[in-house]
């Protein structure tokens, strides 16, 4: 369910995680590749894991991100029902200089297959072989 509305407590939450530009990046990275690890982000972004770990601790508790743990590693994407609101926001930043190298990072990297989720998908595969 997307939501339609909010009140003023929870939007305020949530232009509050917009106000810091880490948490911008990181929620790009998100929303332009649905999930990611925190050490995909740590290394495309070049932060710390301490850095990583309390921006998404802090988009978590805002209700922008959740996480599911999958063998080793936590990944994170955008909540459903704020999906469209993030969507809506992008659209003005599309042409940022900044969030699009960081896309390109993720590409670079993605292609390498150096990126945690090249090896879940490699797990998955291999396991959907075996069945």
């Amino acid at each position: 369910m997307r939501i339609k509305n909010f009140n003023l407590q929870f939007g305020s939450q949530i232009l509050k995680a917009f106000g810091d530009e880490s948490r911008i990046r990181i929620i790009h990275l998100l929303h332009k590749n649905d999930e990611m690890c925190i050490s995909d982000l740590e290394t495309i972004l070049e932060f710390t894991q301490t850095k990583t770990s309390r921006h998404l601790i802090y988009l978590k508790n805002t209700g922008l991100v959740v996480s599911r743990k999958v063998d080793q590693w936590a990944y994170y994407s955008i909540k459903d029902e704020v999906a469209g609101f993030v969507e809506t926001l992008y659209k003005y930043l599309y042409k940022d200089a900044t969030l699009r190298k960081d896309q390109k990072v993720y590409e670079k990297l993605y292609e390498e297959n150096k990126l945690a989720v090249c090896k879940l998908n490699d797990k998955k595969w291999i396991m959907a072989s075996l069945n």
